[in-house]
């Protein structure tokens, strides 16, 4: 009895819209004033859940942040009060007309500064390789596009250098830009050059951050990841989320050697600065990885710093080279867990092939160490090394090894390296691009054949690519079994679960790419731990790495790969489902 009168007591007096919730989640009672939020008849037993989209418990542990329902043009906040009745365990639920404030806070987030960077790529080849009249025009051409790009979303643009931009917008703009996937670097891409130089953007958006400085942190975090992740691309940041568009042009080769040059001394400084150092590329290591190791242990023998390589498993792909390495014994090669033993605050790493935290070989030693490098060729991902002392990440070079090559190079100078660590530079570099067929620059043959000047023999590099006679079956049984798909692309499951599968899958997904008609391969197959390798390569028509991004993976514009906890089958339905969108929507 106390409980209905404290019900029709606290209904008459409260002048918003209430009403009570049983334990079961079905409303007993509501006031007058409901009817401003549910032009509905007979309330009563009705279904809260039903009604609001709300759960009971849900509301009651929202906090601060309360839910907001929309209902007959007018926005209300719950605010659930289960102590309002001195007996019985039923909910108040109170509904407060926010609209005017929603309103109000929706155009102040709508009218928020967002802070866009943009920077022309490859702006001094473009000098170099356009006459300066024509340079001129284009960087007229370019000027003009950009400007009216951001008159067209109220923004305001300054040229804050000869290829860069600072551009100024409201947040109202953004989502138009993100649904047309930002087609500005669609209208400078068809500019016509001299010689048909291809021009592109990266852009960089920041947005949301608790001041404009934050913000503009933002824009300029999202416009280095575009840059490390090749350019012609948008990247949009915020607090908690991060949006790419674009990517739809390969990577060009810098002609200019000079930041190798000024990377190899900084590097050299922190080695001598450094107690030890650890040498440690990617798990399941692979000859690029191994042998950029072997050429940063060079380095650090140059420095007369005590160094060590990090590798725990040896892949079957590695093993004639890291046998031979072992043999020598010219090297500390230690495991992971005597090498955290050894790490303090003085201790410099060295990360080579990846700038992933998840994928190295120990990732308890980034946090370790006092100071982290990183000497990377892959495009950036969302998740890299976090404030290392040095970055060289560059998705123009063929491979790692070939930018440890360049920095020997200048380090070192005559003095080179030893037979061992040419052969194994030599190997990355042969390796990461299919035996100097994809992604081979100018700068890639010049590395090379400085390996070749200090004795790197081309037949022992290719003993290390030798493999057994049970693997040859596999490969070949997967090149034989692949399927043809209408629009160029060939897929191939490997079978079984072998220890080598992201090798394997890789060589065969290569050797599909040779077959007349065939754009792009997805190759997928287990390992021996049941996890699925996949690889995908591309001649350019398709980008693969945004595709195997979206399954945690990542790579370059024609090369990339991944590993998953699922199906090979399933793995294989899922890219081909993401290369049709990517086909209809290629600025995705």
């Amino acid at each position: 009895m106390t409980e209905e009168i404290s019900e029709k007591i606290l209904a008459a007096h409260v002048p918003i819209p209430m009403c009570v919730v049983g334990e079961n989640g079905k409303i007993k009672s509501v006031n007058r004033s409901i009817d401003r939020v549910f032009q509905y008849a007979d309330l009563e037993n009705a279904d809260f859940f039903a009604l609001t989209g709300i759960r009971i418990k849900d509301l009651e542990t929202s906090g601060e942040e309360r839910p907001v329902i929309e209902r007959n043009g007018r926005k209300f906040a719950l605010t659930a009060d289960r102590e309002a009745f001195a007996e019985g365990n039923d909910l108040a639920v109170f509904f407060t007309d926010v609209t005017g404030f929603e309103d109000l806070k929706k155009r102040y987030d709508a009218e928020r500064v967002c802070v866009c960077r943009i920077n022309l790529d490859n702006y001094d080849q473009m000098n170099e390789s356009v006459s300066s009249e024509s340079g001129m025009a284009v960087v007229s051409e370019i000027n003009k596009v950009v400007r009216r790009w951001a008159a067209e979303i109220g923004g305001s643009a300054d040229r804050v250098k000869d290829d860069q931009y600072l551009v100024y917008f409201q947040r109202s703009a953004l989502e138009g830009l993100c649904a047309g996937k930002f087609a500005v670097l669609n209208d400078v891409r068809n500019i016509v050059t001299e010689e048909d130089f291809p021009l592109s953007l990266s852009i960089g958006v920041g947005t949301g951050g608790k001041t404009v400085a934050e913000t503009a942190e933002f824009a300029q975090e999202a416009l280095d990841l575009a840059l490390g992740r090749g350019g012609d691309q948008a990247v949009v940041k915020s607090e908690d989320r991060l949006l790419f568009f674009g990517g739809k042009s390969q990577t060009i080769e810098k002609s200019n050697k000079g930041k190798s040059r000024i990377v190899g001394i900084a590097l050299c400084k922190l080695i001598e600065q450094a107690s030890r150092v650890f040498i440690m590329g990617h798990r399941h290591g692979d000859l690029d990885s191994f042998g950029s190791a072997l050429g940063i242990y060079r380095l650090c023998q140059y420095s007369s710093t005590e160094a060590h390589i990090v590798i725990d498993e040896v892949p079957d792909s590695l093993r004639i080279l890291y046998d031979q390495v072992r043999h020598s014994q010219e090297y500390n090669i230690i495991r992971a867990e005597k090498a955290m033993a050894l790490c303090d605050e003085s201790t410099l790493v060295v990360v080579v092939d990846t700038a992933r935290p998840s994928l190295v070989e120990a990732p308890a030693l980034l946090k370790g160490a006092g100071k982290v490098a990183v000497i990377d060729h892959h495009r950036r991902a969302e998740d890299n090394i976090d404030n290392p002392a040095l970055a060289y990440v560059e998705s123009y070079a063929s491979s790692t090894a070939e930018l440890v090559t360049e920095m020997l190079q200048y380090v070192l100078g005559r003095r080179g390296v030893l037979k061992l660590e040419a052969e194994a530079l030599l190997a990355g570099m042969t390796v990461d691009t299919n035996r100097f067929s994809i992604k081979t620059g100018v700068r890639t043959f010049e590395a090379a054949a400085w390996l070749r000047r200090l004795g790197a023999d081309t037949t022992e590099v290719k003993r290390f690519f030798q493999t057994d006679m049970d693997t040859l079956r596999v490969r070949a049984k997967a090149i034989a079994d692949a399927t043809f798909h209408p629009n160029g692309i060939a897929t191939s499951i490997c079978p079984g679960k072998q220890q080598d599968a992201q090798v394997i899958n890789a060589q065969v997904a290569d050797e599909l790419l040779t077959i007349r008609g065939v754009k792009a391969s997805f190759v997928a197959g287990e390992n021996d731990s049941g996890v699925t390798c996949v690889s995908a390569r591309s001649l350019g028509d398709l980008n693969v790495q945004v595709l195997l991004e979206e399954m945690g993976g990542g790579g370059h514009f024609g090369t990339a790969g991944a590993q998953l906890r699922m199906p090979p089958e399933e793995v294989i339905e899922r890219l081909l489902a993401a290369a049709g969108a990517s086909r209809e929507t290629p600025e995705q």
